[in-house]
């Protein structure tokens, strides 16, 4: 069956347990692939800092470890939550560690590629903390580039959530 939004997908969390996205039915997500050893890592402050702030209007903000760029998150599952606790107080749903790109690209990353292209229409995730922002509706809304700070998000974000 055709999948038609991101509840339609199921994934692992960090702790290993089964986490269906439909689970997050009626809110608004903004999924990102993460690494530990990254320039962009900082950006686990912010994302936290918009969970709390958005966190009760209905905000999930869902990380997905990736290693494919520069080898930036070598460690296991238990090392990178212990890492994004420890040095960024995360406490937003992080996922098992994904591939974003190729052949073994997690089912619910080659969805969101396909519905929300990057820069000339390519899909490929281009480095870590690419983000999408999906809607209510289960629809993808919008793609972030790496460099797009958490902080930026806001307004779209505040959009999203209302409506």
């Amino acid at each position: 069956m055709a999948k038609t939004s991101v509840y339609d997908f199921e994934a692992l969390s960090i702790e290993g347990k089964r986490a269906q996205l439909a689970a997050q039915r009626g809110k608004v997500l903004l999924i990102v692939n993460t690494a530990s050893q990254c320039g962009f890592t900082p950006q686990f402050g912010g994302l936290e800092t918009l969970w709390h702030d958005y966190r009760d209007q209905g905000l999930v903000i869902v990380g997905f470890p990736s290693n494919e760029f520069g080898g930036q998150d070598p460690g296991n599952n238990g090392e990178i939550e212990s890492f994004c606790q420890r040095n960024y107080g995360v406490s937003f749903p992080m996922m098992a560690k994904v591939e974003v790109n190729g052949a073994l690209a997690h089912p619910l990353w080659q969805w969101l590629k396909a519905q929300a292209p990057g820069l000339l229409g390519t899909e490929a995730i281009k480095w870590n903390f690419t983000k999408f922002l999906v809607g209510r509706d289960g629809k993808v809304l919008r793609r972030y580039a790496p460099s797009d700070t958490p902080e930026s998000l806001r307004a779209d974000i505040e959009k999203a959530l209302a409506a």
